[in-house]
C-alpha cells in the first residue's frame, strides 16, 4: 500500500535521516557537534528527540522488576502531565453532580447532568443507561475529540449534517455502548462547549485548548492531566452513584479523546480496558513531525519515554489501539513502529494476547468493528 500523505519537507528530511523506522534511533547515530550547512527546522527537532533522556522507555529498564519499572514510570507521569499536583491539591475532594434533563430514546435512558470535578470546574456529560439492566452493568466512559459539537457520541447533534458526519464516521460511541448494555458516559473535554474562555464563547470559537494550555503551564499543569483527572473523578462518582461493575471500566474515545483514553488507562488502574482511536503513535512522529492541537503536548515527555511506554503503563490490563491505514495526523507506520515496541512490553507483562491493533481501511475516524471485537472479547473472559 502507497501512503501519499507526508508533506514534501518532511519528506526530504527523512530522507536525510535515513530510513524512517524510528526518528530517536536515526538522530542518535550523527553527532551532536556535526555543523550543518543551513538551518531545517524538521532536523532540527529530530535531533532535539534523539538528545531526549527516554528515562523510562522500556528497552532501557534492564533488570529492574517490571512493576517497579511501572509504579515509578505512573509516578513521574502523573506529575509530568501535572495530575499529582491535582490530587495534592484536592486531596480528599468528592465531586458533586446535579442532572439537568432526561429523555426516553427507546433502549435507553439519554440524560444531561453537570459534575463537579474541581470546585471551580462544573464539567456537563450525557449519561446514557440501558433499558432493562439487571444488577450491575460495565461502565464505557467516552471522551470525545476537537468537535464543536461535546454531545455527538451520545447520539445529540446540531443539525443533520452534523447527524451524518457522526454516524458516517462512527463517532457515537456513547449509543453504540448503550445499545450494547453498557452505562456510558460522554463527558465534555475540558477546552471545550462551555468550558471554554468567555471570550472564545463570545466569539464562536470552537476550542478553548490553546489558551487552557498556557494557563495551565502557568500552575504546572496541562490539558491531558486535567481531562485524565476528570475521567477519573467520573469514575468516583458513577462508582458511588450508579450500578456499575467496578471491574468492567472501559475508556474508548476518537483523536483528541484517544489521548484522553491513553493518559487515562496508564495513570488509573481502575480501568480495565482502553481503546484509544485514531491517536496511538510515536510522539517524534506526529506531534513532533506535523502540527498538532495545543492541548496534546506535555512539556519533556520525551524525557520519560515513548508513547509505547506510556501505553505500556496499561499492561497487563487489555489495550487496543484502533487506527485507520490512511490517517494523516497520525500516520500507519508509526502507529505500527509503536504497536511492535508496546507488544514487547506485554509479553513482558506475561498478557500479549491482551494487546492489539486495528486498522481501519479509512483515515481519522472512529471504528466501531475493531473497538466492539475487543470488548467482547475483553469481556468474555471476565
Amino acid at each position: 500500500m502507497k501512503f501519499h500523505f507526508f508533506l514534501p519537507a518532511v519528506f526530504l528530511c527523512l530522507l536525510m535521516a535515513g530510513c524512517r523506522t524510528n526518528i530517536q534511533t536515526e538522530a542518535r547515530k550523527q553527532s551532536p557537534f556535526a555543523c550543518v550547512d543551513s538551518f531545517d527546522f524538521q532536523q532540527h527537532s529530530y535531533t532535539m528527540y534523539g538528545q531526549a533522556e527516554m528515562k523510562y522507555t522500556f528497552s532501557k529498564k534492564g533488570n529492574m522488576n517490571f512493576q517497579k519499572w511501572q509504579t515509578e514510570f505512573r509516578a513521574e507521569l502523573k506529575e509530568k502531565i501535572g495530575l499529582s499536583k491535582i490530587e495534592r491539591q484536592l486531596k480528599g475532594y468528592k465531586p458533586k453532580a446535579v442532572q439537568i434533563d432526561s429523555e426516553d430514546i427507546g433502549y435507553a435512558l439519554r440524560q444531561r447532568w453537570i459534575i463537579w470535578t474541581e470546585p471551580t470546574v462544573p464539567l456537563p456529560f450525557v449519561l446514557m443507561l440501558p433499558k432493562g439492566q439487571k444488577g450491575k452493568a460495565p461502565l464505557m466512559i467516552t471522551p470525545h475529540g476537537h468537535s464543536k459539537n461535546t454531545e455527538s457520541y451520545a447520539g445529540i447533534y446540531l443539525n443533520e449534517e452534523d447527524r451524518i458526519s457522526g454516524e458516517e464516521g462512527e463517532r457515537n460511541v456513547a449509543v453504540q455502548a448503550a445499545q450494547e448494555g453498557f452505562i456510558a458516559i460522554a463527558p465534555t473535554a475540558r477546552g471545550f462547549g462551555t468550558t471554554r474562555s468567555k471570550q472564545d464563547i463570545a466569539s464562536d470559537e470552537m476550542r478553548s485548548d490553546h489558551t487552557l494550555l498556557l494557563h495551565d503551564l502557568l500552575a504546572g499543569r496541562t490539558p491531558i492531566g486535567d481531562r485524565v483527572w476528570d475521567i477519573s473523578k467520573l469514575i468516583d462518582w458513577a462508582l458511588e452513584n450508579l450500578a456499575v461493575d467496578e471491574t468492567k471500566i472501559i475508556v474508548s474515545g476518537n483523536s483528541g479523546g484517544g489521548t484522553a483514553t491513553l493518559f487515562a488507562g496508564a495513570c488509573d488502574t481502575r480501568i480495565a480496558a482502553s481503546a484509544p482511536s485514531s491517536y496511538f503513535n510515536t510522539f517524534s512522529g506526529s506531534l513532533g513531525t506535523f502540527r498538532h492541537c495545543d492541548c496534546n503536548y506535555v512539556p519533556g515527555i520525551l524525557d520519560l519515554g515513548e508513547m509505547w511506554d506510556v501505553a505500556g503503563l496499561t499492561a497487563p490490563r487489555y489495550f487496543c489501539a484502533i487506527h485507520g491505514i490512511k490517517d494523516k495526523s497520525f500516520p500507519i507506520d508509526q502507529t505500527r513502529i509503536a504497536f511492535k515496541n508496546l507488544q514487547e512490553i506485554y509479553k513482558a507483562a506475561g498478557v500479549p494476547e491482551n494487546c492489539e491493533l486495528y486498522e481501519g481501511s479509512e483515515g481519522h475516524r472512529y471504528y466501531k468493528q475493531g473497538a466492539w471485537n475487543f470488548i467482547h472479547k475483553y469481556i468474555q473472559k471476565q
